[in-house]
Formats: C-alpha cells, sequence, structure tokens
C-alpha cells in the first residue's frame, strides 16, 4: 500500500472522497472549469439555440470536432462537456508527450469497450497541431467507423496544421477570445462560487478592471492570477484584493489607461507626435503602455496605416508597406507575437526621413472639389468604349503617352478651370527628394511651357 494513501487519512476513503479532495486542491482555474453548458462564457455564436456546438454537447450530433481558438477560451472545457452530455468515457491525450503508441493504445481500448458493452469513448486531444503526420493519419480509421469520438483543440489554424483527411471528418468550429465583460463574469463567479473563492475576499473595482487587461481575453490566465492575489489577501488577514496588492503579487503594474477615457487619447496622441518627431525611443515607450494596458492592436495598427501616408509619404514609400503588412500580422497572428511587428512599424516610421506633402495635396484638392472647382471632363479623357462616343467628340484626340520614347507628352489632363493648379509639392526629404527634382519637368512637358 503506498505511504500516500495515509496522508490527509485519504486510507480508507471512498473513491468519491478521494476526488473531491484532489478537486479541492486544485488550481482555482481547473475548480471553476463550467461543469454544465449554461456555465460557458463567451462562444455564443457556437452555442446558441440549434448551434452546432450545443448539439454536439447535448449528444444530439455525434460528429468529430476541431476546436480552434486562442488559450482560455475553453477548448478543454468544451470537451469534457461533450463526454458528460453523452455519457461517453473520456480520454485525454497532449500532443506534447503522446506518440502514435498511446494513440493506438487509446483506440485499442475503445475498440474492446465498444463491443463488449457499448460504450463510447470521447478522445481529447490537446494541441493536435503538434502530432505529426503520422501520428495524425493514426487516428483516421478510428474516427471515420466512429470507435472514439475526436475532439482536438489547436490554437493554430487547423486549415494548415490538421492533414486534410481528418479534417473533411470533423466539423472545425472557431472559438473567440473572450470579451472584457465576458472575462469579468468568470472572475466575479470565481471570488463567489463555492468552487471557487466562496467569498472569502474581496476584489476592489481597480483590481478587478487590472485582472481584466491581464487577461487578454484568456479567462485561465485571470483566474491564476486572481488566484495568487487571493492567496495573499488571506495571508495577510485582510481578505481584501487591492490594486496594490494585486501589482505586487502579479509583478506586473497597472498601467493607467482608460480605453475610452483622456488616457486613451492622450497617449494615443503623444505616439503619433513621437513617431512625427522622429524620436524612436518615446514612440517605442508610448506603444509599450498602449499593448500593457490592452490597447486593441488592430487599432494601433490603423493609426501606423494613416502615420505612414499622413506624415511620410513619397519620402520613404515601403513605409506604408511596412505598416499594411504589420496590420496583416496583427489579424493573423495577434498578441503577444504580433508586438513585435507593431514594434517593427513604429521603428520604420520614427527613423524615416518626414513629408506631408501627400497629407496637403489631397486636402488641398477636396478643399477645391468642395467649393465647386470641378469642371468638365475634357472631352478627349472622356470614355468611348460605347457606342455613339465619338459622335459626341468623346475619347477623339487623345494622345497615348506610350506612343513616345519619353512616355510624357503635352496634353491636358485637369478641367480647365484647373489647368496650372498645383496640390503636390514634394519636400526634399528622403526619396521625396528625386521625385521633386523631376515633378517639374513632367509639369513642363505636359502643359506644353
Amino acid at each position: 500500500m503506498s505511504e500516500g494513501l495515509f496522508d490527509e487519512g485519504l486510507f480508507g476513503a471512498t473513491d468519491e472522497e478521494k476526488a473531491e479532495r484532489i478537486a479541492a486542491n486544485a488550481p482555482l482555474a481547473v475548480r471553476m472549469r463550467p461543469a454544465v453548458l449554461d456555465e460557458v462564457v463567451g462562444q455564443d455564436h457556437l452555442l446558441g439555440p440549434g448551434a452546432p456546438l450545443r448539439r454536439l454537447v447535448e449528444g444530439a450530433t455525434p460528429a468529430s470536432v476541431m476546436l480552434y481558438g486562442p488559450p482560455g477560451t475553453g477548448k478543454t472545457t468544451l470537451a469534457t462537456l461533450v463526454s458528460k452530455a453523452t455519457g461517453r468515457r473520456f480520454v485525454a491525450l497532449s500532443a506534447l508527450s503522446a506518440g502514435v503508441k498511446e494513440v493506438r493504445a487509446v483506440i485499442d481500448e475503445a475498440r474492446r469497450r465498444l463491443v463488449r458493452s457499448g460504450e463510447s469513448t470521447v478522445l481529447f486531444i490537446d494541441e493536435v497541431h503538434r502530432f505529426s503526420k503520422t501520428q495524425q493519419d493514426a487516428l483516421l480509421g478510428a474516427v471515420e467507423d466512429r470507435i472514439v469520438l475526436l475532439v482536438a483543440a489547436t490554437t493554430e489554424n487547423p486549415f494548415f496544421s490538421v492533414v486534410s483527411p481528418l479534417l473533411s471528418r470533423s466539423l472545425v468550429l472557431q472559438l473567440r477570445s473572450l470579451t472584457d465583460d465576458g472575462v469579468r463574469a468568470v472572475i466575479r463567479r470565481a471570488v463567489s462560487d463555492e468552487r471557487g473563492l466562496g467569498g472569502k475576499v474581496v476584489l476592489e473595482p481597480e483590481a478587478e478592471d487590472h485582472l481584466i487587461r491581464l487577461a487578454g481575453g484568456d479567462a485561465r490566465r485571470s483566474l491564476t492570477a486572481l488566484e495568487a492575489a487571493a492567496d495573499s489577501a488571506v495571508a495577510s488577514n485582510s481578505g481584501v484584493i487591492t490594486l496594490e496588492l494585486l501589482e505586487s503579487t502579479v509583478d506586473k503594474a497597472a498601467v493607467r489607461y482608460d480605453r475610452d477615457g483622456d488616457q486613451h487619447y492622450d497617449v494615443t496622441s503623444a505616439f503619433i507626435k513621437s513617431i512625427r518627431g522622429s524620436d524612436v525611443d518615446a514612440a517605442l515607450h508610448y506603444l509599450a503602455r498602449m499593448i500593457e494596458a490592452g490597447e486593441d492592436p488592430r487599432f494601433i495598427a490603423r493609426r501606423l496605416v494613416i502615420h505612414a501616408s499622413e506624415d511620410i509619404g513619397m519620402a520613404d514609400p515601403t513605409a506604408l508597406q511596412t505598416c499594411v503588412a504589420a496590420a496583416q500580422a496583427v489579424q493573423l497572428i495577434g498578441l503577444p507575437e504580433c508586438a513585435l511587428n507593431l514594434a517593427q512599424a513604429t521603428i520604420h516610421l520614427a527613423t524615416a526621413p518626414k513629408s506631408n506633402a501627400v497629407t496637403t495635396a489631397i486636402n488641398a484638392a477636396m478643399s477645391d472639389v468642395r467649393k465647386g472647382a470641378i469642371g468638365a471632363v475634357p472631352a478627349h479623357l472622356r470614355d468611348g468604349h460605347y457606342a455613339g462616343a465619338a459622335k459626341l467628340g468623346n475619347a477623339q484626340g487623345y494622345r497615348y503617352p506610350h506612343d513616345v520614347p519619353e512616355g510624357v507628352l503635352t496634353q491636358q489632363y485637369a478641367p480647365d478651370d484647373l489647368v496650372g493648379r498645383d496640390y503636390y509639392e514634394p519636400t526634399g526629404r528622403g526619396a521625396e527628394r528625386a521625385v521633386a527634382e523631376r515633378l517639374p519637368r513632367l509639369r513642363r512637358v505636359i502643359r506644353g511651357e
């Protein structure tokens, strides 16, 4: 008999008593794992009436599924609920530690149980994208014959990381990061619920807001931090989790930054003005403040894309390419990794030569249009691709620039009232210097001067 069975009075305890004591010692995030479907927060797009995941959990659709989404969104929870609701045996494997041998052993046991007692098996595989092609292929027959009901979880796009035959036999369901309100609901339930902290601590509003920012849509992360802070609050006999206590516990200071208040606008303004002023270090500081405070990285990316044309423009045409690529990276990989892409774009903009000539050019052109300076399109520039266009004089006399060696020729393009009106005035900075030298020559040729 193992010595551990005598610890904490476990010797002689029933299996149910042992399970309860082990569960009581589990991390808060595990204890607060939803026991029924109605406790699941978020994922309303998958859990509404008649939605595929609800039907699966309720046992109406015995199909294998790929749960694809960020950490802390409930993939393991939903897999467990599928097992409970359908009365199936639940077996969990992690792709980090299991190989083909372990997979086949589970399948063989599932087949024996199915034949012997009719009991089906739910096989949950976490991080399935880490399985090799051979390991994934080992699942195919059992999934196709429903020897096991596969519930696989992945944080990577399964269309890139899972073999096609396995994908074709599974429903792919994408889970979303929890909203701030969703994380708040999880935290409050953990504070009050007997499975969690059971009301033993009081969580102050500022501390709660900081926990939500720390979570970044990951419920598990928020509960881990909450548990550490609760332990400190109980140990200090105060029973109150303040912002200061939380900061000292998680070793991460709360950034005073209200996404709907003055700090949002002040920090964003300072960020853009630091880039415009070519202070790369200050720009990175404000970028870090926004990221650490939980600012939406898509908002930051949009500001960078705008700034690339607003204050740099043709002085460095590659700046816009960098920022658009960074915005795409934000959509593709998200935080925390996309902070690198945002930083690269920030550094590029801050150190690039500056020009607001694009901004002043389009503003001047739009100002004239708003004032009514539009004029008729010259006849030779109008569309001539329809019957009767020639009779109206449209497209007649148009000169094709590629017919001359220089590729530029004398021809009126602007409406009569705007001939000679200059909107774009390039600076002599960066790549725009070459444009500034070439543009006067182009204008003289076009205008026949």
